[in-house]
């Protein structure tokens, strides 16, 4: 069993230097194909990229209306200078990001089927791109987000600093693996791309995004920590608002080592099934 263990090591080990080693080599597409998501997001816009930021706000806006006035949520552990809407906005922009990554990255081989038949490329950067690029826009807009929070006397607390990229990096091996699994599925299931709205706003409501951990039920919450975004809001949100130091050295180790090796999985599965991509599309 240990032998089993040791073999199924290396070989993500080896799936991971893959990678590496095939983003450096075609480093040139994957900035080209990154320009190109750009612009196509962009197209057309008068406010551009302006609007990474201003969705989510209308949508932290309308979060805020419905839990913080007519619900009247309030937080257990919350202190002076920490309304509902700070710790939903350290929240709200991850899941933004995720579920645009998701979304983009299903149909990012359905959409470039031309490319795929006659061009010869490695077919996952179109799907490492779409991912990427919704993190970059999201990340940059939570960064001003937060920034703008402060500077109006938001308190934040300076763990803040470094869990914040981790957290952000966690997550994108997370969006990056399951993206690789429905690109590759969307090829030959078409249902993936439009079935994913559907999906998404369920997957919303089974995290805590929307409401801390602590007011949900306890049984509950023994299902709730299974979620991969329990694991990864809870522990920001706690670094950011002074509720504790967040991960440690050891748990954002494990963490990043857990969230890297599903993205080394997704990697390897999008392979398998890649090399008749051409006669499904």
């Amino acid at each position: 069993m240990n032998q089993d263990l040791r073999s199924g090591v290396r070989h993500r080990l080896k799936c991971v230097r893959g990678a590496a080693l095939d983003f450096w080599a075609q480093r040139h597409l994957v900035r080209a194909l990154l320009w190109r998501q750009w612009q196509q997001r962009y197209a057309g816009s008068a406010l551009g990229g302006l609007w990474a930021l201003l969705q989510p706000l209308a949508q932290l806006a309308l979060y805020a209306l419905v839990f913080q006035w007519i619900f009247q949520v309030r937080l257990p552990q919350a202190g002076a200078n920490q309304p509902y809407v700070l710790w939903l906005a350290l929240g709200l922009w991850p899941w933004m990001a995720l579920q645009e990554a998701l979304v983009r990255g299903a149909g990012a081989v359905v959409a470039h089927a031309a490319w795929v038949q006659k061009v010869a490329f490695d077919s996952a950067w179109l799907v490492v791109a779409a991912v990427a690029a919704a993190f970059a826009l999201h990340a940059l807009g939570h960064a001003v987000v937060l920034a703008l929070l402060m500077a109006g006397g938001a308190a934040l607390a300076p763990h803040l600093l470094w869990q914040w990229p981790l957290t952000w990096l966690a997550l994108l091996a997370v969006a990056l693996g399951t993206a690789l699994w429905l690109a590759a599925a969307q090829v030959y299931v078409r249902d993936i791309e439009p079935l994913l709205p559907q999906v998404l706003p369920l997957v919303l409501y089974a995290s805590p995004v929307l409401y801390p951990l602590a007011l949900v039920p306890e049984p509950l919450q023994a299902v709730l920590v299974f979620n991969p975004l329990t694991g990864l809001l809870e522990p920001l949100r706690a670094a950011a608002l002074g509720w504790g130091p967040g991960w440690s050295a050891a748990q954002a180790a494990g963490a990043l080592a857990l969230c890297a090796g599903w993205a080394a999985l997704g990697w390897w599965g999008f392979h398998r099934l890649a090399p008749d991509f051409e006669d499904a599309l």
